[in-house]
């Protein structure tokens, strides 16, 4: 099975997004969306414990190196997700990129391309896009 490209995964997005065409519909179910990824990823922490949250401010120095920097700096999570917390996320995350598509597709962006001009600010700014 060949990998889908974003270009045609916003193609398969167009066809089936009937109901909420409206670019207010759009925008708020791609916000909805985003919340319950939020809830999915906090439940995994509260309900399930498969992953544990221990935040802190990080001990970060502007004369740290960068390698020194990323061995000080963490994610403040322990743990890994368990498979079924990995396919509720999962799943949350499916239907939110669906929505992002979907406004993609509205306001006539073609997220292959946005992909592509974030990879090269990214690597053309490098450590510079953190701010």
């Amino acid at each position: 099975m060949s990998s889908l490209t974003l270009k045609e995964f916003q193609d398969q997005v167009s066809e089936l997004l009937l109901r909420h065409r409206s670019l207010l519909d759009v925008l708020s179910k791609f916000q909805q969306t985003g919340a319950a990824v939020n809830r999915a990823v906090v439940k995994s922490i509260t309900e399930c414990g498969c992953i544990e949250l221990n935040a802190a401010k990080q001990a970060y120095s502007p004369d740290m190196t960068l390698e020194e920097a990323k061995s000080v700096l963490n994610t403040h999570m322990q743990g890994q997700l368990c498979e079924a917390c990995r396919e509720v996320i999962g799943a949350e995350l499916g239907r939110n990129l669906f929505y992002m598509s979907a406004l993609g597709n509205l306001l006539k962006l073609n997220l292959q391309e946005t992909v592509e001009d974030e990879s090269k600010k990214c690597s053309t700014l490098g450590l510079f896009t953190l701010s």
